[in-house]
């Protein structure tokens, strides 16, 4: 009989718990997002978003155990995300999941964050073949993960500034579009012509699969200062497209270079800018020319969700990875780094 596990996930400003049945079937995903909460301050403000979190807990906890029609006694694990991300946030999930696992008398399994975004894609194809090649771009990370089996991580490349979503929000910030900027640059984007203005893309020194982002957010900063200081008119549109194409130029060129360097099939795509429409257009026509297959999570499993979480947690519990109720929230865990 497949294993019931509750998972929690606070990492950030998602406060969302799901019930997962044998880590692929959801019984249910609550997520209660803060966006109109941090949207005032135009980026996310830790203390705020630990406040939320704890009002929200119980409550998302309650909903996802409803939603699935369990209680707390018949579950067989809890998993809960403890790093990487804001200490405070990870601290209210990870507190709410060791007293259920040690009020229930279940086993308790520590999950990092990025290991559930990659997690994403196994709820939507269970059975994929290892090795695997996952591209995981978010708000605070971009890196290209080699995935030999379950739990078996190698980052072969990673950002040495911004992560891509970072860039997003901060170029979408300078040109007056909101928060949270991915979307928003996306959305500016369609009435704009990404040929406009042609922003750097930085490959770095010959043979590197890492990214650098800052340069390019600089570019874009720079170019929009130098207009305004002249009195010309600015297309904002033109400029949020001109900088999508830039930053989806190297990701994809990367991740297809990553693909073939360690001739690897089958490519993922992870995160919260997963979701953005032209990297997933412009990664799958350049997987498929060169004789690949990529896969990809639904949009809602894209952004920080629970259900990532359990699915992750499901082949930690197959392998008998259990966390002890000592376990503390790590804001800086790596992937493949286990700390407990």
């Amino acid at each position: 009989m497949a294993e019931k596990i509750l998972a929690i996930e606070t990492s950030c400003d998602e406060t969302s718990a799901a019930v997962l049945d044998g880590g692929t079937r959801i019984l249910s995903n609550i997520i209660s997002s803060q966006i109109d909460v941090h949207r005032k301050f135009g980026g996310v403000v830790p203390e705020v978003a630990s406040r939320k979190h704890l009002e929200l807990i119980n409550h998302v906890i309650a909903e996802a155990l409803q939603a699935a029609g369990l209680c707390f006694g018949e579950l067989d694990a809890v998993a809960v995300t403890y790093g990487p991300g804001l200490v405070g946030a990870l601290l209210v999930g990870l507190s709410a999941g060791k007293a259920i696992a040690y009020a229930a008398d279940i086993p308790l399994i520590g999950v990092n964050h990025l290991e559930g975004h990659i997690y994403a894609n196994f709820l939507r194809e269970p059975d994929l073949a290892f090795p695997l090649l996952c591209l995981v771009v978010s708000g605070g990370h971009t890196d290209l993960v080699y995935i030999a089996g379950h739990g078996e991580y190698r980052v072969i490349g990673r950002t040495r500034d911004d992560a891509a979503g970072e860039a997003f929000d901060k170029v979408a910030r300078t040109l007056g579009l909101g928060y949270p900027g991915g979307p928003q640059i996306e959305k500016a984007a369609v009435e704009g012509n990404p040929q406009a203005v042609m922003f750097p893309r930085a490959y770095l020194e010959e043979g590197s699969l890492d990214f650098s982002f800052s340069g390019l957010k600089s570019s874009v900063i720079n170019y929009l200062h130098r207009a305004r200081q002249r009195g010309e008119a600015v297309h904002i549109p033109n400029l949020a497209a001109s900088f999508q194409q830039a930053a989806v130029d190297v990701l994809v060129d990367k991740t297809i270079t990553a693909a073939q360097e360690h001739n690897v099939s089958l490519i993922m795509l992870a995160g919260g800018v997963a979701a953005n429409s032209l990297l997933r257009t412009e990664l799958q026509k350049a997987v498929c020319s060169s004789g690949r297959r990529l896969v990809y999570p639904s949009l809602v499993l894209c952004t920080d969700n629970a259900a990532m979480i359990g699915c992750a947690a499901h082949f930690k519990y197959i392998r008998g990875e259990f966390a002890p109720l000592t376990l503390n929230a790590i804001p800086g865990l790596r992937l493949g780094e286990c700390r407990y």
